[in-house]
């Protein structure tokens, strides 16, 4: 083996055992019960990339997934870009990965349209920013004028449609949407042309940075959004039933690192960076450190469902009911066994 090759085998060796030791200092007794279980039934875990990085657990979450005996662990997407929402979700339930976080609203479409997937438990609340330009002072604002989004059932599309019909606007009828990618969407925001853009972290930090537009709605400050969670971790239906010692590991290692971000939100930063998506620096460790992390234990996941499941029947996006979604697309024994084992 040559020095290179050796260095980079002792590097990762060093990495592997500092993410389980930390894991263990920061969570006390839960290492023992780690390596009381019996292994994952399988080795091998393929995960979402996707560009917002307040997914950053699951990426953050690499070394801590080989601590808990992954020894093939895929980070899947496309390239730089990374989309979530309903297509992310769309491949979940294709088999195309086997674990994800996503974000509420578009789970709770996937599992209205009979897409196999299982939401394990909440990540972290409020992410997400609406901005408007200086006609956009309220949501009621938002009638009539031109709001971007990259395209139907996108997570953008979905929350809005969520927002609007909290007040009772109609997404269809009351909003004009302006179909568009992320980074043009931002382009002829700055130029005035259209008037409302839902943004996730980093591109809501830039825009903040650069004084575009205005914030109307923070979902990590303004309630009701912010008693709710955003990103939730979401396995395949299959893979879970076949593999419930690997799940349950999978859910570990994302919600041990979602701890970790909000102890050391420059980790979180960095691995979002390492895996090739491309944003300024200083946007990223500021988006970290402004996502509420480590609030896993803090709210009801059902409560985000019910709550989402709603608001978007009111907008005509799903017909399930609440407990409908809940049984037909939630599993919580893993969240249940892990709250018990993760004692603060």
């Amino acid at each position: 083996m040559d020095a290179s090759r050796l260095l980079e085998v002792r590097r990762r060796d060093f990495l592997v055992r500092g993410a389980a030791l930390g894991a263990g200092g920061l969570f006390g007794p839960a290492r023992n019960s780690v390596a009381a279980e019996p292994p994952p039934e399988t080795t091998r875990i393929r995960l979402n990339k996707i560009r917002s990085i307040c997914i950053a657990p699951v990426y953050v979450a690499d070394e801590l997934l080989r601590a808990e005996g992954f020894t093939d662990v895929q980070y899947l997407g496309d390239g730089p870009t990374g989309i979530g929402g309903l297509p992310a979700a769309q491949a979940l339930a294709a088999g195309a990965v086997d674990f994800s976080m996503n974000f509420a609203a578009p789970l709770a479409v996937a599992i209205d349209a009979g897409a196999p997937i299982s939401i394990l438990a909440g990540v972290h609340p409020g992410c997400f920013e609406l901005f408007g330009s200086e006609r956009i002072r309220t949501i009621g604002d938002l009638k009539g004028k031109a709001i971007a989004s990259p395209g139907l059932n996108s997570a953008q599309h979905l929350f809005l449609a969520s927002i609007a019909a909290s007040i009772g606007l109609d997404a269809e009828r009351d909003l004009e949407w302006s179909t568009r990618p992320p980074e043009e969407a931002m382009r002829l925001f700055a130029e005035g042309r259209i008037d409302g853009l839902l943004a996730f972290p980093p591109d809501a930090q830039e825009l903040r940075a650069k004084h575009i537009g205005h914030v109307v709605l923070n979902s990590a400050i303004d309630r009701p959004w912010s008693q709710y969670y955003c990103c939730m971790a979401v396995a395949n239906r299959d893979f879970a039933q076949k593999n419930p010692i690997a799940t349950k590991r999978a859910l570990r290692a994302i919600i041990k690192a979602g701890d970790i971000c909000a102890r050391d939100p420059d980790r979180g930063a960095q691995a979002y960076l390492d895996v090739g998506f491309r944003t300024a620096p200083e946007y990223a460790r500021q988006a970290m450190r402004e996502i509420p992390y480590g609030r896993w234990r803090d709210y009801n996941p059902e409560d985000t469902l019910r709550f989402y499941a709603l608001r978007l029947r009111e907008a005509r996006l799903i017909k399930s009911s609440p407990q409908q979604l809940i049984a037909h697309g939630a599993d919580w024994r893993f969240l249940d066994a892990l709250k018990r084992e993760l004692k603060a």
